[in-house]
């Protein structure tokens, strides 16, 4: 009698034991390929979400944005009205307006042929030259193919004009970030056009006082302004020898509201925050330490003011691949906790920044993210490229409705300046003021308002005849004693309680 089932006395178990470690290894296979069909289907779900969207939200009557299928050989009427429109366009963005060609007015993603969108563009070039503006092709994107293998593409364009009155765009970034992290290496290097040599040189034109210059640390608030001229160019003092000549030949600023990073110091941050009333917030992390000191305290205080935050992670350049990618994923569990709620976006090309500053607004949850060096110059082009998108967050109808109301000023800081007398630095939040117009400021120790005339107002070191709401300014007040004045919010100017004096 054969036996056929080997093992001795155990036999039939010994085989059922190889029957059910046969099943195992089935039954691991199976899930292995199950596991890596659910990756693949994965992978393709992130590689359809990676394509560019069908669809852009439908067009708005309200704000700059505004969608042309195509602008080809139009006729002389619709010219001019496409000029008007553009008119209406530049006005709502406050000098600024973008054209997203190839695309419907319900947001539907249709794209031109080369040929045409190069004569669309041609058209859109003469309709901004009839206005006084200049144009810039911030990017294109391929939508489809058409049967004969041609690309279909749509582009997006930056119009851009000087106010006739010469009021450029101006816009407020204060710079936040701990201790040693860069942010006036970093401004200097933007402001100056000079990268830093890696012993803090770049910072050496920001500081204003000598124990900075000896600490190397930010104890003041100080000021730094950078331009972009109407093709989108940077004006900065690489080009210009004076605060003034940077003025004359931008038509947008960026005012950087440089803050102290040490924890003493949390007080004049905190006032800058504050009293400045900046539009954004550029929070600076250093790539070796990371999220360390007052970098929580910072992001916390622009998120409770509501202050739109970007962050610039920096010195990139003394800092391993590993390290960087550490720093980033630590940013990224931090801006996605509870309190946060945030969607990080790292930008890594200049289509990213386009994106960002499209998306970055009061209302948005996108936080975009830089990787920058200010000794190699990393990275520190796609932040110009983010800065001169950048979109002030007033439309033009809020900026006339503040403007019609009466005229408050918010006095921030006082100087005695030689043959100059009394000067007062602050914030215009409301009305206008021109120079030679009579105000009161108070309330005095009394309780009393001061009868006073502005004699001279700077922008930016600038001369300039008329302030508006929500810009910030110095004003000449001649031979008034500086001690009947304070600070905020003990003192503020107002149109209102000098109407008793007339």
């Amino acid at each position: 009698m054969v036996d056929l089932c080997p093992g001795g006395d155990g036999g039939c178990g010994g085989g059922k034991k190889t029957s059910k470690r046969s099943r195992t290894r089935r039954s691991k296979r199976g899930r292995r390929r199950r596991s890596k069909k659910n990756n693949n289907h994965k992978n393709n779900i992130h590689n359809k979400n990676d394509a560019p969207p069908p669809f852009l939200p439908p067009e708005a009557e309200e704000g700059n944005i505004e969608y042309k299928l195509k602008l080809v050989n139009p006729t002389q009427y619709r010219f001019e009205h496409l000029a008007t429109q553009l008119k209406w366009r530049l006005q709502e963005g406050r000098g600024e307006a973008v054209y997203q060609i190839g695309v419907e007015d319900n947001g539907l993603l249709v794209g031109l042929s080369q040929a045409d969108m190069t004569a669309s563009i041609g058209t859109l070039r003469k309709m901004a030259d009839k206005v006084g503006a200049d144009i810039t092709l911030l990017r294109e994107r391929q939508v489809d193919s058409d049967a004969d293998g041609s690309t279909r593409k749509i582009a997006e364009v930056l119009v851009r004009k000087v106010p006739d009155d010469q009021q450029f765009l101006d816009l407020r970034v204060a710079v936040l970030g701990n201790v040693d992290s860069g942010k006036s290496t970093l401004l200097g290097v933007l402001t100056q056009g000079e990268l830093d040599n890696g012993r803090g040189r770049a910072r050496l034109n920001l500081f204003r006082h000598l124990h900075e210059i000896q600490t190397g640390r930010t104890s003041s608030i100080s000021f730094e302004i950078l331009g972009f001229d109407s093709r989108g160019q940077v004006v900065n003092y690489s080009d210009s020898r004076s605060a003034e000549e940077i003025c004359e030949s931008s038509s947008k600023m960026i005012t950087f509201i440089d803050l102290a990073g040490h924890h003493k110091y949390l007080k004049t941050t905190v006032f800058g925050l504050t009293s400045y009333c900046p539009d954004f917030a550029m929070l600076v992390v250093s790539a070796n330490t990371g999220i360390a000191g007052t970098t929580r305290e910072h992001l916390g205080l622009a998120m409770a003011l509501k202050v739109p935050i970007f962050i610039a992670v920096s010195k990139v350049d003394v800092c391993s691949r590993g390290g960087v990618e550490r720093t980033l994923r630590q940013l990224e569990r931090l801006l996605k906790q509870p309190g946060c709620n945030k969607v990080p976006l790292v930008v890594h090309t200049a289509d990213d920044a386009v994106a960002a500053a499209q998306q970055f607004a009061p209302a948005a949850c996108v936080t975009p993210i830089f990787t920058l060096s200010s000794v190699s110059g990393k990275g520190l082009e796609l932040l110009k490229v983010f800065l001169n998108i950048l979109p002030p967050l007033s439309n033009s109808k809020q900026q006339e409705e503040l403007m019609q109301q009466l005229t408050e000023f918010q006095v921030d800081e006082i100087y005695s300046v030689p043959d100059v007398g009394t000067v007062v630095g602050g914030t215009l939040y409301s009305g206008v003021c021109r120079e030679g117009e009579r105000l009161a400021v108070g309330p005095t120790d009394e309780g009393g308002f001061l009868r006073v005339k502005v004699l001279s107002i700077q922008r930016n070191r600038s001369s300039c005849r008329l302030l508006r709401a929500g810009q910030a300014a110095t004003l000449a007040l001649g031979n008034l004693d500086r001690t009947l004045l304070r600070k905020t919010p003990k003192s503020e100017w107002t149109a209102e309680d000098s109407h008793s004096y007339h």
